[in-house]
């Protein structure tokens, strides 16, 4: 068997999988509008990856103030909530294991998506960056945020705990937190970004206050066993920087463990672009739980990574998009179909759910 070490089985917490070839979230922007809701396109395209060993489905909006992108889905309605259940069902109906990652995009928004509010943030510092308002505006740079006030922050720990309760009643087996890329939790992580002279800023420790409250609360819903925490303590996508990340986001990982969730998701790098070994070695010797790779990674660079012992599994991202039967493919070191990055956002089939898996006979 090709990548051997890719096809072993894992329990990631309360979730057994077959093998270790993970779906990483991606930002597809094809929920259906009004009301940023998931239907029956979204059912088909998940269901087509559920081979995957776990998938971790896109970014989805905790509340309406969370909204950062157009056309990515919610869920905070019981619109949404009944589409999301859909999209599980037909992902168990073949098989598959399915968890919601929650998102709050902070300052990486605009007004026209908030209806005229401003995108909050932990300090009113606006990001040299640009989202996605329409089909017909484009990429246009985000708005100034405005800073959250002290009194503010319990309700949003809130939307995180409410949003967990949709999606355990969707049927999904688990969360992921979004604390990843430039968006409201790696805010408030990073120093960079975090100037509060609040219970929220300045120390270590009161930046990671936030963070380590919204696991705390999402765990009370569903377990700590089905819950995971995304970070990319190398990125700087939307205007990020620390001054020690090594400190930062192995401090972070601590505390994630000692709330016992079930993984920690790591974006080590992107495709092409060299990874920091001893950030990705400090923040798996901080978190007990598994630890999850992510980062251009190959059938064989990821096979490579879990014999290390550097990871316990892998979370591929665009591989998945033009290759629905990835972990088949990678088994029988079958061709990998290249993706087109003119269909990765919005649109419909085209470039979503067209990509053939192969016929058994072909690997």
């Amino acid at each position: 068997m090709a990548h051997d070490a890719l096809f072993q089985p894992l329990d990631i917490g309360g979730v057994h999988v077959p093998h270790r070839i993970l779906m990483a979230p991606l930002t597809r922007s094809r929920a259906k509008q009004p009301g940023d809701v998931p239907w029956e396109l979204n059912a088909t395209y998940y269901a087509q990856r559920a081979s995957a060993g776990l998938i971790v489905a896109e970014a989805t909006s905790i509340s309406r103030h969370a909204k950062g992108y157009a056309f990515i889905p919610g869920v905070f309605t019981d619109e949404q909530e009944a589409g999301w259940k859909a999209v599980v069902d037909a992902v168990h109906a073949e098989g598959g294991r399915i968890l919601l990652q929650l998102f709050h995009c902070g300052r990486i928004s605009h007004t026209e998506l908030l209806d005229g509010d401003a995108p909050v943030a932990p300090s009113a510092l606006k990001a040299a960056s640009q989202t996605y308002i329409s089909a017909e505006s484009g990429m246009v740079d985000v708005s100034e945020p405005r800073a959250l006030e002290t009194d503010e922050i319990a309700g949003v720990v809130d939307e995180y705990r409410q949003a967990a309760a949709r999606a355990k009643a969707a049927g999904f087996d688990g969360v992921e937190i979004h604390g990843a890329n430039g968006y409201l939790l790696d805010q408030f992580t990073r120093d960079g970004t975090n100037q509060r002279t609040d219970a929220y800023g300045g120390s270590l420790e009161n930046r990671l206050r936030l963070p380590l409250e919204v696991a705390r609360a999402v765990s009370e819903v569903f377990g700590a066993d089905r819950v995971g925490y995304r970070i990319s303590p190398t990125g700087d996508f939307n205007d990020m920087k620390d001054s020690n990340p090594i400190e930062t986001f192995a401090a972070l990982a601590a505390g994630l463990s000692g709330l016992g969730l079930a993984y920690i998701h790591v974006v080590e790098g992107f495709a092409g672009s060299p990874r920091d070994e001893d950030i990705a070695a400090s923040v798996r010797a901080a978190f007990d739980g598994v630890y999850v790779a992510n980062g251009g990674y190959t059938g064989e660079t990821g096979a490579e990574r879990i014999a290390s012992g550097k990871a316990d599994a892998i979370a591929y991202g665009t591989l998945f998009i033009s290759n629905p039967d990835l972990p088949h493919r990678l088994q029988h070191e079958a061709t990998l179909a290249d993706a087109d990055p003119k269909t990765f956002y919005g649109g419909g089939p085209e470039g979503y759910t067209d990509y053939p898996a192969l016929d058994t006979a072909e690997a």
